[in-house]
């Protein structure tokens, strides 16, 4: 015997649509820039890189800071559809925000002077961009 079907139910609505990744990259920007997140560069990834279009390195000024910084980016992105992955909360030394197109590494400074990621992913002279 077939299962009763609720007549009364909402309808499923679809998921809003992703934004783009400029969007998202704007998105994230902004909030940072709210958040006082400080020396903030963008880099080009799309010749160097599938794993995403851009990637946004940023410091907080303490762990609170690090994890205020990346609450808030998180739960902006969703409020806009982007899903997101987020690792190394719990410490907040370096928080790592997937967002897809936009990948974005909130650091304290000791531990982003440490790792250097711009060194590795933008040489001095070319795809790097100080957002703030």
């Amino acid at each position: 015997m077939p299962a009763a079907v609720d007549t009364d139910a909402a309808p499923l609505q679809p998921a809003p649509p992703r934004p783009a990744a400029d969007e998202t990259l704007r998105l994230v920007l902004a909030r940072l820039d709210d958040m006082k997140a400080e020396e903030t560069t963008t880099i080009d990834l799309r010749d160097k890189s599938v794993l995403a279009d851009t990637m946004v390195v940023t410091t907080g000024r303490s762990n609170r800071h690090v994890g205020s910084i990346a609450d808030r980016v998180v739960e902006d992105l969703h409020k806009a559809g982007v899903r997101t992955k987020v690792e190394g909360m719990p410490h907040c030394d370096w928080v790592l925000i997937d967002a897809g197109d936009v990948i974005v590494h909130v650091f304290r400074p000791e531990v982003r002077s440490f790792y250097a990621l711009e060194k590795m992913w933008a040489p001095r002279d070319a795809g790097a961009r100080r957002a703030s």
